[in-house]
């Protein structure tokens, strides 16, 4: 078992193997079931992740018309040929928010680790693989590998919107993604660790103000720039640049971070963006006067 991140890395370089197969052995004893169920039920996971990213990419629309069809734009623009980020970059860009409109519209998709920061880690594993060009073990490795980066964030600080703000949602999916990246690209497990640190630094104190309290505006944006980061943040960690502040420290911060803002910016669309004249237009129009309806019963993460 492990509880922090370089008890997580500890464990993979004095066994010689990937993070990934940490943490398939820990799911084995914790759960009590085989190799094999443990690895059935990700490659499970992994299908419906594939499935939200192709709906997503044909187009869809949430049922208030806040979000949808925006991954289509983006698609369409990558094959024109004037974007001006990489198309690597771009693809994933596309694919995180293929993810989030389709949770938006009410369709299935995997929390990684929430229904509202669902698109980072696929987003980013289905854009790389037509460049790594991975297996489906290697695929589901992946996951693995993000999983247990997002295990000790739950266990030390937090994936909650509404106890730590999008930081703790889209910030620890963004270094899960990044993780899972540098490993999937032949990364060692330091890089790793070293990866999800850069991540994380950049995305500190990201308040969680969902428009209207839905998990649309801003949040299927974020998870484009979630996805971006996690790429940069893993190529910067594969060139061999470090963290000065270690990868615990930072998750920690995050959860210090968490705890200082005010409930006004974690969930509760009573500040930031939501707040704003046209948050409260759109509030209004979407809901008229049955408010204490929307925040009780409508607020997801």
């Amino acid at each position: 078992m492990f509880r922090s991140v370089a008890e997580l890395v500890e464990l993979a370089e004095s066994n010689q193997v990937k993070i990934a197969e940490i943490m398939i052995r820990q799911e084995i004893e914790v759960a009590g079931i085989s190799r094999e169920e443990v690895i059935a039920k990700m490659d499970t996971n992994l299908t419906i992740m594939e499935q939200a990213v192709e709906r997503g990419l044909k187009g869809v629309q949430s049922h208030t018309g806040l979000t949808g069809g925006d991954a289509v734009l983006l698609q369409n623009y990558l094959k024109s040929g004037k974007a001006l980020s990489g198309h690597i970059l771009l693809d994933a860009v596309s694919k995180a928010v293929a993810t989030n409109e389709v949770n938006a519209a009410m369709g299935i998709i995997c929390a990684t680790p929430t229904a509202g920061s669902a698109g980072v880690v696929p987003g980013t594993l289905f854009a790389i693989k037509e460049k790594l060009n991975p297996t489906r073990q290697e695929m589901i490795d992946f996951l693995f590998t993000s999983a247990a980066f997002g295990f000790v964030v739950a266990n030390n600080a937090s994936i909650s919107g509404a106890a730590g703000g999008c930081q703790a949602e889209v910030g620890s999916a963004s270094g899960m993604a990044a993780a899972a990246i540098v490993e999937l690209a032949g990364g060692s497990p330091q890089q790793a660790a070293e990866a999800m640190a850069i991540t994380l630094k950049n995305m500190l104190g990201l308040v969680c103000d969902p428009v209207a309290g839905l998990v649309e505006v801003p949040c299927v944006k974020r998870n484009a720039m979630g996805a971006s980061n996690a790429i940069t943040a893993a190529d910067m960690a594969l060139a061999g640049i470090t963290s000065r502040i270690p990868c615990d420290e930072v998750i920690h911060a995050m959860f210090l971070i968490g705890q200082a803002m005010p409930s006004s910016l974690r969930e509760t669309a009573e500040g930031g963006l939501a707040a704003t004249p046209t948050g409260r237009r759109l509030e209004q129009e979407i809901f008229g006067d049955n408010t204490t309806f929307k925040l009780k019963d409508l607020i997801v993460s």
